[in-house]
Formats: structure tokens, C-alpha cells, sequence
């Protein structure tokens, strides 16, 4: 007998209607709430669970308590096996505690109901058990993450499909999550976690959302303006290497040096095709920044191409006056999930490990992890 585990977010996408761009937090939650915002995860769950019906007598159904699964599972005909120690009204830790619970139970399939914050919550359980599948139920206001299926449904056809049939190929799907304060301020900002195992059949499951659609020549002008927009006075601006950059060179009026570094100030063009000394001597006792973009296909940052822009060079700069400019597809396509470095000193690449803002277009931003 196949066993599967329902997770229910039972506040997932009330504030979707009302503005408030998601529900992570209490308080925006109840924000939700006083504008008239209800609940509507649970009977997205159900439209899923339906299509589960047919199967109620070959499954053992686990879930929580109450409205995080209890409550729906049996309005739709199941008599399910509940988990232990989830808190009423629950919290994002119960979501965690109940993914934690299922994935001891040894059960064949987790199917949740949720936004980005819920497969936030499951990814953080279930990183080190990557042989668990999962499917989303889209019931969030941020839906970016690749583990949701196209509709509720589906999520129910596709799990239904993954038990009876039990040889759907698997796939890894990023699970990714946006700054919901930012969001509210008109900013894109997207950060991926890692990624979950999903099954693949058909045209269920959606893809990942990617901002700033459009060519890729508009992106990068996007990105551009971004930039240009951001620039301050009295700072040297370190431009490196490559096809994202010089669009930045562009509008501002200088002609750019397409494999080379260039030095701005002020609008103006400092150096061409700079060298490493050349670039020491020219920030010395000055503000810099540098500006970089994403090797793509590899995902190094330093090292690779812009060997001028040195260890010795980002040490006189810092980590925090580094500037990563690349289109969402080129961040997204790499296959490590992550980006590199390699400027030859270690220390230096251990002081640019961690996470970094990417922007890919007008007041759209990744945060992605230097590894």
C-alpha cells in the first residue's frame, strides 16, 4: 500500500486579493485578514484530492491535524493517520515539523498546498533526503518555485498518476522565494534556496517563473538602466568584461572594451582595457565598485575572463561595492545552482562565499550563493 503525506498551509494566498503580494509573517497576516482576505488553500486541496478518491482504498493518507489537512482529507473521503505536535493556529516550524514526521514515516509522496514560503519550509526538511518527491498544489500568492503543478488538479492527477504508475521519471525543480517586503516596494527580488524532486509527466507541472520577460536585448537594457540609474558621484566604477556589460558602457555614452575592463567616473571614461596595476593605482584613496557579470554555462563571477579585476582588487573594494549584472535565464540555467569564484587566493574566495544580489533587470534582483 503507497503511502502519501498532505501538507495544508491553511493561510497560503489570502493576501493575494487584497494587495498585500503574500502572507509570510503574522502580521501580514492578519493585515489580510482585516481587509476581508479568507482562506482558500484548503479547497484548492480538495480539487487535488478528488482526483485521489478513486485511490482512498490503496493508500494510507498521512496529514495534521485541523485545517493543515485533517479537516479537508475528510470532507473529501479519507479517514487519514495524523502526525504528532502541530500547534493550532500553526506556524511555518509546524509545516516543517510535519514534512519532518512524513519523511520518517517512510511515505512515497509529499503533496502540499502553498506558495514559495511552504516549499521553502518542506526544502529545509527535506534538502538531505533529495529521494522524496513532491508535489505543489498552487495556492500561494508567490508561486516561482518549479515543484508546483499548472493547477490543483493537476497536482492531484500527477500524484495520482506517480502512485498507480509508480515509474514517472523524477526531476530536480528549484524551489525559489522573493522578498515579500521588497516586492510590496516594487521590487523584484528572487533568491533560490535549492532544489526538490518532482515527477515528470506531460504538461503538468509548470516551469520556473523567470522576470523580466522579453528579448534578451531588452533585458539587458533593462539591466542597463538599472545600473546606470544607481550610479554615484565620485566613484570609480570598475566595468568588466562582456555582452551584459556593455550595455551599461552604452548608456552612458562610452564606448566599452568588449573582453577588457573599463574604469568610469562620473560619467566619464577613465581608463580603457585596464590592467590589474592600472586599476590599483586608478581607485587608490578613492570609492570603487566593480562591475561584473555571470560566466554563463559555468557561473563564475571572478576568475574566469577578468583575471585584471585581481584578489588585490577586490580587497582594496570590499564584497559589498560588487555589483553582478546577468539576464534571469543565464542565473537560472546553471546547472551547479550556485555561482563560483576562483581569483586565486583563497581567502579572498571565502570572503566572497555567501549570498550576493544579481541584478537582472530594472528593479529586478536574484539573490543567488557564492560557493
Amino acid at each position: 500500500m503507497k503511502k502519501l503525506g498532505l501538507i495544508v498551509n491553511p493561510v497560503a494566498g489570502m493576501g493575494g486579493k487584497v494587495g498585500l503580494k503574500g502572507t509570510d509573517g503574522p502580521e501580514i497576516i492578519e493585515k489580510a485578514r482585516s481587509l476581508g482576505a479568507r482562506p482558500e488553500s484548503a479547497d484548492k486541496a480538495a480539487h487535488a484530492l478528488k482526483v485521489l478518491a478513486a485511490l482512498k482504498e490503496e493508500l494510507t493518507l498521512v496529514t495534521c491535524p485541523g485545517e493543515m489537512g485533517e479537516d479537508i482529507a475528510r470532507r473529501c473521503g479519507f479517514e487519514p493517520h495524523l502526525v504528532d505536535g502541530i500547534s493550532i493556529p500553526s506556524t511555518a516550524e509546524d509545516t516543517e515539523e510535519a514534512a519532518r514526521q512524513m519523511s520518517g514515516m517512510g511515505v512515497d509522496l509529499i503533496l502540499f498546498a502553498g506558495g514559495d514560503g511552504t516549499a521553502r519550509n518542506i526544502y529545509h526538511v527535506l534538502e538531505d533526503k533529495k529521494t522524496i518527491p513532491v508535489i505543489g498544489i498552487p495556492a500561494g500568492v508567490k508561486i516561482h518555485s518549479a515543484v508546483y503543478a499548472t493547477t490543483p488538479r493537476n497536482a492531484g492527477e500527477l500524484a495520482r498518476l506517480f502512485l498507480q504508475e509508480g515509474s514517472l521519471p523524477l526531476r530536480r525543480a528549484e524551489v525559489m522565494d522573493i522578498d515579500e517586503e521588497a516586492f510590496r516596494e516594487g521590487r523584484l527580488s528572487a533568491r533560490l534556496y535549492g532544489y526538490l524532486q518532482v515527477p515528470c509527466a506531460g504538461d503538468l507541472m509548470q516551469h520556473l517563473k523567470i522576470g523580466g520577460a522579453g528579448s534578451e536585448e531588452s533585458v539587458l537594457e533593462a539591466i542597463a538602466e538599472q545600473v546606470v540609474e544607481n550610479m554615484e558621484q565620485d566613484v570609480v566604477y570598475i566595468v568588466g568584461p562582456g555582452s551584459t556589460t556593455g550595455p551599461v558602457m552604452k548608456k552612458l555614452g562610452l564606448e566599452n572594451t568588449l573582453l577588457g575592463v573599463d574604469l568610469v567616473l562620473n560619467g566619464k571614461l577613465l581608463a580603457a582595457d585596464a590592467n590589474e596595476q592600472q586599476i590599483i593605482k586608478l581607485i587608490k584613496g578613492r570609492k570603487a565598485k566593480i562591475i561584473v557579470t555571470v560566466i554563463g554555462g559555468q557561473g563564475y563571477i571572478f576568475g574566469r575572463g577578468n583575471q585584471q579585476i585581481s584578489a588585490a582588487v577586490i580587497n582594496e573594494v570590499g564584497k559589498e561595492n560588487i555589483i553582478v549584472a546577468a539576464t534571469s535565464e543565464k542565473v537560472l540555467s546553471l546547472d551547479y545552482g550556485h555561482l563560483l569564484v576562483d581569483t586565486g587566493d583563497e581567502e579572498v574566495n571565502r570572503a566572497l562565499r555567501g549570498y550576493i544580489k544579481i541584478v537582472t533587470g530594472y528593479r529586478e534582483e536574484l539573490i543567488y550563493r557564492v560557493a
